[in-house]
């Protein structure tokens, strides 16, 4: 090794992420829909503290009112960073999903692999105007799933993850 040259970087399998595909992000939209989630959760969680604190008058509900605002607070910091963690990379023979903060996934999905793709949209996300595409495979551990797509991303993922699929499948 020359002196001038830098020792190599430890590489591992997820740190970073992999360098070599195009990521697409997800919507950030889909921070809202976490939020909203979030929102009701905890507005169900203070309003049964504050009837009992208002019944019994116990110090403990008010401990329990600023405990569930502090960690609120905090899952909130999550919901936004994590948004950001997801991506997916279409490459020639697999799709890449990665997610995660402090436990990072990579998910790599072959297309001879996949047995069907759904796109589905709960209420928030048809507020937001956004869907997910599922991904699932023979093995129930290697199912994936793409939140936060705007409806014509997915259904476009959906349409060409399908076309490519039955094209490996044929080839098996």
């Amino acid at each position: 090794m020359n002196a001038a040259e830098p020792p190599p970087s430890p590489v591992s399998a997820l740190e970073p992420w992999p360098d070599t595909v195009r990521w697409q992000p997800i919507s950030t939209d889909l921070i809202w829909v976490e939020l909203l989630r979030l929102a009701l959760g905890l507005a169900v969680l203070l309003v049964g503290l504050a009837v009992g604190w208002a019944l019994h008058g116990h110090w403990l509900f008010g401990v329990g009112c600023a405990v569930v605002l502090l960690g609120g607070g905090w899952r909130a910091w999550t919901i936004v960073r994590a948004v950001h963690a997801w991506g997916y990379a279409e490459r020639a023979d697999d799709l890449l999903v990665r997610h995660g903060l402090l436990v990072r996934r990579l998910s790599i999905v072959p297309y001879s692999r996949m047995q069907f793709v759904d796109v589905s949209a709960g209420p928030l996300e048809r507020a937001f105007d956004l869907a997910t595409v599922q991904l699932h495979t023979a093995a129930a551990a290697t199912d994936a799933r793409v939140p936060g797509l705007r409806p014509a991303e997915a259904s476009r993922l959906r349409d060409r993850l399908t076309a490519l699929g039955e094209d490996r499948a044929e080839g098996l």
